[in-house]
Formats: structure tokens, C-alpha cells, sequence
């Protein structure tokens, strides 16, 4: 039995995108067919008997309460017909972003992609094999996932996803992930808080710091660690962003904008706004709203 602890790590966005499932019964000396560069991933979930498949130079026995996730660009085959009738659900998805396979070890030790206000990047990361202990939930999507297939693909597009992204929820492994408990994180946590909600006010490092009553050179560092920028870099930004859907959203003057997102004056945001957005806040409405 090859390696448990491979994962195969997908970088959102975009989401994997569900195509096809079904249910297979082998009895007896039947076995898994060869196939080679299928162009989509292959999950397998085995609910009775054993499978014996391999990937390249790898090989699993994969088990009732065991997954397996094939990968598009690779040789599968059959390591040996099954010893008892085997049942198992696969399902089809395609992935159209940038994805690696890497041992466990080297996803622990990848950093976590920064968190930042005006991006969502991600990582998720499924093991290649595994026994999820949620399985028997796991099993019950699966049912519901293949009675849709017998309904209309239109009919049941937006279910089939859901069930879908449901199921990869509860394969995903978290072990590499940020420790959201990490004091660090949850420092910067607040701190993100905090200047969200006082964007409009005139917010300093030290003004920062008092209110979470730590030193102002520690909440620097963890705002740095964990969204790869200085409290105050974070809050000009957010500001930058919230006068772009007030220009959007708003008939108000520059003036009352730049007062309204914490700047100093309008020809101060003005500059700051045309530097971050590479137009002025009047062109800028002007381009999005004619």
C-alpha cells in the first residue's frame, strides 16, 4: 500500500466544477480498466469489498470508507482483479485553475497564502488517499448526488453542485491550514476588525494598539504575518476600496467622499485615489457608469 499522506493541492479561485458521477459493482475477478491522460479528476469511493488500482509508479488497496482521487494527466490501471464483489462511487470534475500533488510534509511546511481584504485566495488541499471519518455522511451525498443524474442536467445543474462542494468539504484536509487559534492570528483578526469598522475615524498605530491593548510594534507584526501589510497599509487600502463603491454607488461629491473614508481632503484623496485605481475618482465614475 503506497503513501497515505500525498494531497493534492488546488488553488481557488476557480472551484472545481462537478461533471458526472456514478456507482459500480465489480464482482469477483473483475477489475478496474486502464486508462491514461483522462483530462479530469476520478474520485473514487469505495463502500464494499477492496479495489486495487495504481497511478504511475503508485499502488493502493483501497478499502471500504476509502477514497481515492485520481489524477487527470497520469496512468491508471489495475494492480489485481477484486477478491470480492466491490462497490464504488466515482465522480468526474474538472479543475481549470493551477494544481500540484506534494507529500504532506511539504504542504505543512508551504506558507499560508496571505489574507487580504480585496482577494480571496485559497488553497485546498484533498488527499489523494484517505478514510474520511466522515464517510457515512459522506456516503449519504453520494446517494443523493447519483439520483440526480437521473434528473435533467438543466434541472439539476445548481443541486449536483452544491452536493459536490458539500462532499469536498468533508474530504478537504485542514491540517495544513493557519491555526486560526494561533494568538498572532487572532490578534491580527481583531485588529482587521477594528479598522473596518473605524475607517472613517482618524486611526493611528498607537490608536490601534490602545484599543487592543497590546504594544503597537506586536500588532504591526501580526497584521504583517498574516495579510502581508502594516495596519496602516491595510486601512489605506480599505479605504481606497470603500470610496470606489461610494463613487459607484453614490451621486456625492469627491469632497464628501475623501471625508466620508477617513482622508484629510479631497486633493489628497484624489492623488492617493488616481495612484491606486489609474484614474481620477471622476473618471473613474464616469468610466463605470456611462
Amino acid at each position: 500500500m503506497s503513501d497515505r499522506n500525498g494531497l493534492i493541492a488546488l488553488s481557488l479561485p476557480p472551484l472545481p466544477y462537478y461533471v458526472t458521477t456514478g456507482l459500480s459493482v465489480f464482482a469477483p475477478g473483475d477489475q478496474h480498466p486502464n486508462r491514461r491522460n483522462l483530462g479530469i479528476f476520478d474520485l473514487l469511493w469505495v463502500v464494499r469489498g477492496t479495489l486495487h488500482i495504481g497511478e504511475e509508479n503508485r499502488q493502493w488497496d483501497v478499502a471500504a470508507g476509502q477514497t481515492l482521487l485520481l489524477l487527470p494527466d497520469r496512468y491508471h490501471y489495475a494492480v489485481k482483479p477484486c477478491e470480492t464483489e466491490t462497490a464504488f462511487y466515482w465522480i468526474h470534475f474538472d479543475f481549470a485553475g493551477e494544481w500540484t500533488a506534494e507529500a504532506a510534509a511539504e504542504a505543512a511546511e508551504r506558507p499560508a497564502p496571505l489574507r487580504q481584504m480585496w482577494t480571496n485566495p485559497r488553497t485546498l488541499l484533498l488527499p489523494q488517499y484517505a478514510s474520511p471519518a466522515e464517510f457515512a455522511e459522506a456516503r449519504g451525498l453520494l446517494a443523493k448526488l447519483l439520483a440526480e443524474a437521473g434528473r435533467g442536467r438543466t434541472a439539476a445543474y445548481w443541486q449536483e453542485q452544491r452536493l459536490f462542494l458539500e462532499l469536498l468539504d468533508l474530504l478537504e484536509d485542514r491540517g495544513a491550514e493557519r491555526d486560526e487559534d494561533a494568538p498572532a492570528v487572532r490578534l491580527a483578526n481583531k485588529a482587521e476588525a477594528y479598522l473596518r469598522q473605524h475607517y472613517q475615524s482618524d486611526v493611528t498605530n498607537r490608536s490601534l494598539a490602545e484599543a487592543l491593548h497590546f504594544h503597537p510594534n506586536y500588532v504591526v507584526r501580526c497584521m504583517k504575518e498574516t495579510f502581508g501589510c502594516s495596519p496602516m497599509a491595510y486601512l489605506h487600502r480599505y479605504r481606497l476600496e470603500q470610496a470606489k463603491l461610494l463613487l459607484l454607488k453614490t451621486e456625492w461629491p469627491v469632497a464628501r467622499i475623501a471625508e466620508r473614508t477617513g482622508f484629510s481632503s479631497a486633493p489628497y484623496f484624489s492623488g492617493r485615489f488616481r495612484q491606486f485605481a489609474g484614474l481620477s475618482p471622476l473618471q473613474f465614475r464616469k468610466r463605470y457608469s456611462t
